[in-house]
């Protein structure tokens, strides 16, 4: 079997980290060729020497400086490329087979198409690639015969239930027999709080989700629904679905990941730990089953599985996600830039938890009131990304 050789963009997250631990535990089907990193230029220093990898990237001159200082003496360091554009030339690089595409925001979009338009096996743990751009992502990994496989629990679980042909790529049309995806959701720490009370809800209460371990920005997603509603739209562009035939349900204990319903009756649904070196193991080793270092999952001692509709009333952001993939691209580009700034002004504490749908509708009217734009290039999607977030801002600095 020809050894993957893997690019992780985003090795210190907590998917990058994951991904490693996976590929560690497979060292005669998988390597480390390229690393990237943010911020976290002591971890990556760590993870560089662990994984023997070949690059590491960097953001700036100063970080490069930091990676070479903290380096240990001993072995050869890395080759360190720096800067954004170095992201897109390593994630097309002859010497990666495979991409794990997990810089969150639409910083890890070009990296993402760069990937796709060198035909490498694009695990994609970035919403922003479909968010974004999803016509322009599918149709540059068709035209360039990448395989892409989604890393996100719930898309992953849809993938495993669907019917399989052995071949991930971008599909123009719905798999044939199926009825609905049924999207999955935890409900998040705020699913039974009184209405009155979330306005009062702080950075560190929207960050303790109930079930997973994330990122704190992904975690306050997960509190508003936002996230899944970016996951509807991610569902839409990965499976050419009509957003009528997508549902979300809220599911509390998060071990059902995901639904497909079929056109008679069936319902296949896959099940497993909140664990996301599942779905990595799945996408890395994909056709194969392989390893992850996930446990036994106890069904007699979960006892039970709850399922409920989800409260647009508690949930304004779920709601204005599926208008926004109703209304096109533009509004779902507007959608996710609005609200990266309106939750980081949140996690700044410059305006309240009920603050950030307000400050998404707000954007959605100002933007989609405008002439629709051309979307054609990265650069038309890049450019109503920053005009939606100087917007944005103004939003939150009113409110705040």
């Amino acid at each position: 079997m020809k050894q993957q050789r893997v690019c992780v963009l985003g090795s210190t997250g907590s998917i990058g980290e994951n991904t490693l631990d996976v590929i560690a535990r497979h060292p005669e089907r998988m390597s480390v060729y390229a690393l990237s990193a943010y911020s976290r230029i002591e971890r990556l220093v760590a993870q560089a020497w662990d994984t023997r990898a070949q690059v590491v990237v960097v953001p700036d001159a100063a970080a490069r400086k930091r990676f070479e200082q903290l380096w240990p003496a001993g072995r050869k360091p890395p080759e360190i490329r720096v800067g954004a554009q170095a992201l897109e030339q390593t994630a097309a690089d002859d010497g990666a087979t495979t991409v794990m595409a997990a810089i969150v925001g639409a910083a890890g979009l070009p990296a993402a198409l760069a990937a796709a338009r060198a035909g490498k096996r694009i695990l994609l743990a970035n919403k922003e690639a479909l968010v974004a751009a999803g016509g322009l992502f599918m149709q540059t990994v068709r035209e360039h015969g990448a395989e892409l496989l989604p890393i996100d629990s719930e898309h992953n679980a849809i993938f495993q239930c669907l019917p399989q042909s052995g071949q991930a790529g971008a599909p123009s049309e719905p798999a044939k027999g199926v009825r609905r995806l049924l999207l999955t959701a935890s409900g998040g720490p705020f699913r039974t709080m009184a209405l009155d009370l979330l306005s009062q809800v702080t950075p560190d209460q929207a960050c303790a989700h109930p079930n997973w371990r994330m990122g704190r920005k992904i975690s306050v997603d997960s509190a508003t629904m936002l996230n899944k509603g970016l996951e509807v739209i991610e569902a839409h562009w990965l499976f050419a679905m009509p957003v009528q035939r997508i549902q979300v349900v809220i599911h509390p204990q998060s071990m059902v990941h995901s639904m497909v319903e079929y056109e008679d009756g069936s319902i296949l649904a896959q099940l497993g730990q909140p664990d996301m070196r599942t779905p990595i193991a799945y996408g890395l080793g994909f056709p194969d089953r392989i390893d992850s270092g996930v446990g036994l999952l106890g069904l007699t001692a979960l006892g039970r599985l709850d399922f409920e509709e989800p409260d647009l009333q508690r949930f304004p952001c779920l709601r204005l996600s599926f208008e926004a993939l109703g209304a096109g691209q533009a509004a779902c580009i507007a959608l996710n830039a609005a609200n990266e700034i309106a939750v980081a002004s949140f996690l700044d504490s410059k305006i309240r938890f009920t603050q950030i749908a307000g400050v998404i509708e707000s954007s959605l009217g100002r933007i989609t009131g405008c002439a629709t734009p051309s979307l054609a290039s990265l650069e038309d999607v890049l450019a109503l990304d920053a005009q939606t977030r100087r917007v944005a801002a103004e939003f939150c600095l009113e409110m705040a």
